[in-house]
Parts: structure tokens; sequence; C-alpha cells
């Protein structure tokens, strides 16, 4: 492809060389460049890629995209001076591959808890459609039935939209994608065209990033001002800044609610640890979950699917079969009568919302609630203290532990959670270290009909300590404990 063709929809401060070189790939990585490859600098938060352009043109790049000319210039290299590459690198990625958001329907899910279980949900029911989809999630991307790990809840543009790419070549006809608040304010989904958007809820998370509340609710309502007037928006009315979140879109507004007048509403009839019975817009239907926040995420996964041209009875026979995504409120029942619930919650809201899940189901029947949850080293620190108060709350009893401690010390992490207990929440509370000692632990104290809820890890099998990633997977901890198969 020409280079003139990929600079189309952006505008160059200066181009110094020949626009008419060929390109034959664009990388950000200059350790991924090869012969003809355009190289993009990107200013990152750690690395400043202006710094590796000799190296790019090295391995053969014969074009650079950057905001910083070098003061020495390779000969028949075109150098394209722009403001920000951000902002450029999406749309000249989407053009090298073909603008592949134009030839599926592609819908992205933000908000601070539900992305990974509404994306997956949407991708597993218009699946079970029969028509071939994408997924692009924090747990894994999907082409199909093909699994391509995922580092980031969203990749980088040019990944993105390589992959983009080879779902439309696969025949895709939907993509359901994660977008994440990092993503949005990185621009990573800059140049895309989304066929709708869906807001879950906002609470505190990545203030380590984002440095205030507003800076990163902003970042989540950019996505719905970039939505054009064709796509639909669908908005948690529940949330206080679900409202907020739309006000500035030109895409079609639908809500949704538990509570209040809606455009899609719901309500329990029956709960317990196998799912529920809901009412959904008047229809009745037996689900696979548990939680009032899963009736708020079944009830952005109908919005959408009514969004998409699905008819309400349709969507409600697929929805009774789908199940919870791994590691989201999964219940696994021990020989001796009482249930281990394995949940990714590591937000103080999204603990809360699990806790409160686990009580509704245990509503009159009795049943002691033990915790055992940590929090991430090299992360918000302002949320620690939260999440044991969170925990404390609504448990019997405590376990604080490690989680992915990252480059911390776990026991300096565990004590700025303690920090935010006063001497009474104190007695619910014990520490242990040792994630493994932790859980056999919260088992040797479980009764019958009590509930250990295990939090923090959800779906991952590793802890990172010191930058190694060292395989650990409270799943298999819990089934080992209890002397069932592995699945």
């Amino acid at each position: 492809m020409k280079l003139q063709e990929l600079l189309k929809n952006i505008k160059p401060i200066q181009i110094i060389g020949d626009a008419d070189v060929e390109v034959s790939g664009v990388n950000i990585d200059s350790r991924k460049i090869k012969d003809g490859h355009l190289f993009v600098a990107m200013k990152g938060t750690q690395v400043d890629g202006h710094k590796f352009i000799p190296k790019a043109i090295e391995l053969g790049a014969k074009s650079v995209l950057c905001e910083d000319l070098p003061e020495e210039k390779a000969e028949g290299v075109t150098y394209i001076q722009v403001e920000s590459t951000e902002d450029a690198v999406g749309k000249v990625a989407t053009l090298f591959y073909g603008d592949p958001s134009r030839k599926l329907k592609l819908v992205g899910v933000t908000g601070t808890n539900g992305k990974t279980t509404i994306a997956t949900l949407l991708y597993n029911m218009f699946r079970k459609f029969g028509h071939k989809c994408g997924l692009l999630s924090t747990v894994c991307n999907y082409i199909e039935d093909e699994a391509i790990p995922a580092d980031h809840t969203t990749p980088d543009p040019i990944e993105l939209n390589e992959l983009l790419g080879k779902m439309v070549e696969a025949g895709c006809e939907y993509a359901f994608m994660e977008c994440s608040s990092h993503a949005i304010a990185q621009k990573r989904i800059g140049g895309l065209n989304f066929t709708g958007g869906i807001f879950t809820n906002l609470t505190r998370d990545h203030l380590d990033y984002h440095k205030t509340f507003e800076n990163y609710r902003n970042a989540k309502k950019a996505f719905f001002d970039g939505l054009p007037k064709t796509a639909f928006a669908i908005t948690n009315a529940d949330d206080k800044n679900g409202m907020i979140m739309v006000q500035n879109t030109k895409a079609t507004i639908k809500t949704y609610s538990t509570r209040t007048m809606a455009d899609f509403k719901a309500k329990i009839l029956e709960c317990h640890f196998g799912g529920m019975y809901l009412e959904i817009d008047g229809r009745e239907v037996g689900v696979q979950f548990i939680g009032k926040f899963n009736v708020s995420n079944l009830l952005a996964v109908y919005g959408a699917a009514i969004m998409l041209g699905k008819k309400p009875e349709d969507i409600l026979v697929v929805m009774s079969t789908l199940h919870s995504v791994s590691g989201r409120l999964e219940p696994i029942q021990s020989p001796d009568g009482y249930t281990a619930i394995v949940d990714y919650a590591h937000t103080p809201d999204a603990l809360e919302n699990v806790l409160n899940a686990i009580h509704e189901v245990l509503d009159g029947k009795g049943g002691h609630v033990i915790t055992v949850c940590g929090a991430g080293g090299n992360r918000d620190k302002g949320k620690r203290p939260l999440m044991a108060q969170e925990a404390v709350k609504q448990s019997d009893k405590v376990i604080i532990t490690s989680d992915n401690p990252r480059f911390e010390e776990p026991q300096d992490i565990i004590n700025d959670m303690l920090a935010g207990l006063n001497a009474q929440q104190m007695k619910k509370v014990v520490s242990i270290v040792d994630r493994k000692e932790a859980i056999r632990t919260a088992c040797m104290m479980a009764q019958k009909g009590d509930v250990i809820l295990v939090a923090g890890k959800g779906h991952e099998n590793y802890q990172d300590v010191k930058g190694v990633k060292h395989h650990f997977d409270d799943k298999e901890v819990l089934r080992d404990i209890f002397g069932i198969p592995q699945k």
C-alpha cells in the first residue's frame, strides 16, 4: 500500500521525502520492524518510541511517523511529522488493514465492572444464533473458536485492526469488545467504527493512571461522544453517571434498569446458588447466574441483542442456556456441604456486589460468609483500606492475603488494607500472606451451609511476584482441598 493512501485521514505538519513509497507493514514496536515497514514513534508512559527510530531504520523501516523529527535523517527514508502519533496511529492502522470495523458490526462495552461478562455473553449468544463472531476481552480474544491470548483489556491500535482484519477474513459478522478507560484515553480505539456502545457502571478504579475520578469518567464518556448517529448507546439508568455518559452522543440512546423506568427492565422472581428466575420486559426466564449486578449485565445483553435486530423471545431462549464467565461468581461445592465461590472482584464495589449476591441467596437460610481477599501491588493504594472495610462489612470472618503483589512486599499491601479497620472490625480478621494457606484456613473454618468467597483473581491462573508469573489458580486449589477432580 502506498504511504500517501495511509495518510488520508490525518493532517501531517510536514512530510520529508517520498510520499509514494510502498508500505509493507505498520508497527509501534521497533523490534518487530521488517523491510518496507512504517514505524510509528509513540511517547509512552514508560518509554519514548522516538529513541528507537535509528533501530527501526536499521531493521528496514522506509517511513517514520513521529512528533519530533530526528536531527539526522537517513537517506531514502520518508519522515511524516504529526502533532500527536497517539491520535494518528489508529487512523493509519485502520486503513492499512482495510478498515475492518466497517465490514462487521462492532459493539464496545465500557464501565468499571461487567465489561468482560457482557462482551463474552453477547459473543456466546450471537454464536448460538448461528452467526460467526469475534471477541476482544481481558480474558482472551476469540476469532470464532480460535483463542488468541490477551495481555491488556484492549490491544494497541495496530494489533486491534489486525485482529479485526482476521475476523473479517474468517467471515465474522459481529465483534464484541471491552473498551477500557486506558484504551479510550490512549486513543487505542481511534479510527474504529462502532455499531453500538454499552455503559455498565462507574466506580473507583485505575485512579493510579487517571489521577481523578472526573478524568476517569471523561475517558469513558469520550467513547460515547465519538459514536456516529447510526449507532446505538445503551446506558445503565441505575448508575448516577449513566445519563452523563450519553448526554453528548449522536447515537440512539436506550436505557436499562432494575429499579426505575427504562427501555429495558427486569426484576428477580426467585434466587438460589444454581441461578435465578427473572422477569425481563414482562416475560419470565430462568438464568444460570446469581446477583443483582448480573441482572444488570443480562439486561445490557438483552438490550444490545434487541438493538441488533433479534426478537425478544429468541433472545430469552438463548439467554437461559448461557453460563457465567470463568472466574465470575463461579460456585464450587464442597463434599462437606458448604459452597466456595471464586470471583474476580478486585475493587471495593465489585466486592460489595459479589457479597450482596451471596447474601441475596443466603437470605434467611442461615450460613456464615467467610471472605478471602487481597489487593494488587503497584496499583491504586487508595482502594486497599476500602477493600478490607467492604469485606468486613458483609462477612462473618475475613482472611486478608496476597493477590498479585508485583514489585511490592505482600505484607506491606496487607498492612495498607488493615489500616482501614478499627479495633472492633479487626476481631473478624486474620491475615495470612500465603494465599494457598489462606484458602485452606477458610475451608477449615467453614461449616455446612456456609459460603467462602475467594476474591480477586477469578480466571487468572498465576500470581505475579517481582515480575515473574507463578502458576496459581484459586479454583484448582479449592478442588484440591475438596478432593474433587480438576476440570
